[in-house]
């Protein structure tokens, strides 16, 4: 669990809580749900193709800045919980929106680990995480 692989369990662990729990709720229907939830798919289909579950970069990787990584440095975190977040809205889960911000704990402290690597790996890194967000636009 050296390269992280804790962050992975948790992360899975929480993403099957999220869905649990949203499924539980017997409510359906939010277009804003809906919508969260597509947003978050669309982005977390931009992520791009240098991606491991793990938070330390890929043997071989190259540091990727354009496309959704010029938004928000983390885009499948970021795409994670705003599904996650449609998800818990949509069904009208409390419980779900609860884990989700567990879930968004877990990734600041995974993109921590994450960033210090990249960091090691690509000095460059420094000056891009100066100027992009981790996970929302403009904010964070």
């Amino acid at each position: 669990m050296a390269r992280g692989g804790a962050f992975v369990v948790g992360q899975v662990l929480l993403l099957f809580l999220i869905g649990l729990s949203g499924a539980r709720s017997g409510r359906r229907g939010s277009v804003l749900g809906l919508a969260l939830m597509l947003a978050g798919g669309a982005l977390g289909l931009r992520g791009g193709r240098n991606l491991t579950p793990l938070p330390e970069p890929l043997p071989g990787g190259h540091l990727v800045t354009g496309g959704a990584y010029s938004v928000v440095r983390h885009p499948i975190y970021a795409a994670l919980l705003l599904a996650a977040v449609g998800w818990g809205v949509y069904r009208g889960s409390g419980v779900a929106l609860g884990w989700t911000a567990a879930l968004g704990v877990l990734f600041h402290f995974k993109a921590d680990h994450e960033e210090a690597a990249l960091l090691g790996r690509f000095p460059e890194y420094a000056a891009y995480r100066a100027r992009v967000r981790r996970f929302i636009p403009g904010l964070y």
